[in-house]
């Protein structure tokens, strides 16, 4: 196994809706005189993607019913309500805090959505960084998520591309030789996580690179759709 580096990329400009956000990125990593390399593993904060895509909606910070309609709106599936919070099932899957909607790091008076599809969000990037550079990265779009039974919150990826999202090491053996049964790596949010310790939450690092990634963590055709866990093996529903 290689080290990894993990390189938070400063400069990005404030991006506003219908920006190409490929080459804004690509082009703040050179400019820290980091360029982008093949394999590397870009991670890209949710907030910037939804801006980038429009996803930005007028709401009064203050008016609360108005921000419980709008998660509702959101929402294909109420889960609990506490209080002002409400934990909700988004139509991508997620099982998140007021359906994903955030309004820190937008304007006051504005609330940002999670990305229509965050997958295909993570291909448009990776397509056009590899049309401007011609280079090869896997690309994760990244969001901050709390957990159930545990305190805090963390990264986790909401979409990605050119990567295995879930990494099937079933049938291999452990160091003892003993053949593992059930172990699957959600290596797409292991790294998001990793990305988010150099990007932090208010530090206006909306991007960060993975350098030395492995080769077995890059593939085609998996989606963040395939960590969801799907209803029938949801022994908590």
């Amino acid at each position: 196994m290689r080290p990894l580096t993990i390189i938070p990329v400063h400069g990005v400009p404030e991006v506003r809706p219908d920006d190409a956000l490929a080459p804004l990125l690509a082009d703040a990593a050179a400019a820290q005189d980091t360029p982008l390399l093949d394999g590397d593993c870009l991670v890209v904060t949710q907030k910037i993607v939804s801006k980038a895509e429009g996803r930005l909606v007028e709401l009064d910070p203050d008016d609360i019913a108005a921000r419980h309609r709008l998660v509702e709106s959101e929402s294909v599936r109420i889960v609990r309500r506490r209080g002002d919070l409400v934990i909700s099932e988004t139509k991508h899957g997620f099982i998140c805090a007021n359906a994903g909607i955030d309004l820190s790091n937008v304007a006051r008076g504005q609330a940002a959505l999670l990305p229509d599809d965050p997958d295909r969000s993570a291909r448009r990037i990776r397509d056009g960084i590899a049309g401007k550079a011609g280079i090869d990265v896997g690309v994760i779009v990244s969001d901050t998520f709390g957990r159930t039974w545990r305190r805090g919150v963390t990264d986790v990826a909401i979409g990605s591309a050119g990567l295995v999202p879930v990494l099937d090491l079933r049938g291999t053996t452990d160091s003892y030789g003993r053949e593992l049964q059930v172990t699957e790596v959600a290596v797409v949010d292991e790294l998001a996580a990793a990305a988010d310790l150099v990007m932090g939450k208010a530090t206006g690092i909306p991007v960060a690179v993975i350098r030395g990634a492995d080769e077995a963590w890059f593939g085609w055709g998996g989606v963040v759709a395939d960590v969801v866990r799907h209803p029938t093996e949801d022994l908590f529903r």
